[in-house]
C-alpha cells in the first residue's frame, strides 16, 4: 500500500506520520509540507490513501483532495484536522473518512480498513491498437480520449517500441525533441504520464501499461495491435497497410520503409 501524509506544519506532520507507519508498518509512506510536492509525488505514482490536514499551503486540503482525485479517482482521502466544522465540505468531496488530531494509529487503522474509493469502470474486455494511418486506441471499439496530445504520443511510442522497456528521460527526448532534461520537463513528463494513465483508467484498460521504477512498457500480450500482427505475418493486417504508419508522429517515419519492404 503506498500512503500519503500532507499536513504544512512540521510537528504536525511528524506526528500523523508516527502514526500512520504504527498502522501500517509494510506500507510505503511519502510525507509532504507543500501540496505541490504532494501532487507531483501522486503523479509519478498514485496513492491508495492520503492523510490531508485541511488548512494545508496554498491551495488548502479540500483542493489539494480535488487535485489528487483527479490524478486518480480511486484514492482514499482522509482528512486529519482539529476544526470538526470541515466534516460536511470535506463528505462532499466523496472522502473516505475523517478524524480529529491528534492522530493516533489506532484512528490510522480503522480508516484503512474502511478505505472508501470511486467505483471503478469496468475492465475493458479488448484494447484495440491501430497504427496503419493515424494512431487510435480503442476499448472494446470505442476510442479513448487523451486529454493531452503528448500523453496519446505517449501511447503511441509505447506500442511501438513493442514491449521494450523505456525510461522516462528517453521518452522525454522522443516527446520534446531532444530538449534538455530539465526539472521543468520531468515535470512536464510526470503530467504526461498521469494523463495517459487517466485517460486508460477512465475506460478500465490501464493494465496495457506496465509501470516500473523510472519506466514505462505496453503489456503486448493484452492488446490487438495491427502492427504486431502485420510483423505475425497476420494476412487481414497485411492487407490492411496502405503506405502510412503512426502518421502523426515524425519519429515513426524510418518504419514505413521497412513495412513497404514487407508488404510487397
Amino acid at each position: 500500500m503506498r500512503i500519503l501524509a500532507v499536513d504544512d506544519e512540521r510537528p504536525a506532520l511528524h506526528a500523523l506520520e508516527k502514526a500512520v507507519r504504527e498502522a501500517a508498518p509494510s506500507a510505503e509512506v511519502v510525507c509532504c509540507l507543500d501540496p505541490d510536492e504532494a501532487l507531483e509525488a501522486a503523479r509519478a505514482e498514485p496513492f491508495d490513501a492520503a492523510f490531508l490536514d485541511v488548512e494545508t499551503g496554498s491551495i488548502g486540503g479540500i483542493e489539494l483532495a480535488r487535485r489528487l482525485k483527479d490524478v486518480d479517482a480511486r484514492t482514499g482521502i482522509v482528512f486529519a484536522t482539529a476544526y470538526s466544522q470541515y466534516a460536511v465540505e470535506a463528505f462532499s468531496l466523496h472522502a473516505s473518512g475523517y478524524v480529529l488530531k491528534p492522530v493516533s494509529s489506532e484512528d490510522v487503522a480503522c480508516e484503512l480498513e474502511n478505505l472508501r474509493a470511486a467505483p471503478q469502470p469496468p475492465a475493458c474486455s479488448r484494447v484495440a491498437v491501430k497504427t496503419f494511418g493515424n494512431f487510435e486506441v480503442l476499448c472494446d471499439g470505442r476510442p479513448v480520449t487523451f486529454s493531452r496530445s503528448k500523453a496519446k504520443e505517449l501511447m503511441a511510442y509505447l506500442v511501438h517500441k513493442r514491449g521494450s522497456s523505456c525510461a522516462v528521460r528517453e521518452l522525454a527526448s522522443v516527446l520534446f525533441e531532444d530538449r534538455p532534461y530539465t526539472l521543468s520537463v520531468q515535470r512536464q513528463m510526470q503530467t504526461i504520464i498521469a494523463a495517459m494513465m487517466k485517460a486508460l483508467r477512465a475506460v478500465g484498460a490501464e493494465h496495457v501499461v506496465v509501470k516500473n521504477y523510472n519506466s514505462l512498457s505496453v503489456d503486448v500480450d493484452a492488446i490487438d495491435c495491427d502492427y504486431y500482427r502485420f510483423l505475425a505475418g497476420d494476412a487481414s493486417a497485411v492487407n490492411a497497410y496502405t503506405g502510412e504508419y503512426l502518421a502523426n508522429y515524425s519519429w515513426a517515419e524510418f518504419v514505413v520503409g521497412y513495412l513497404d519492404r514487407k508488404a510487397r
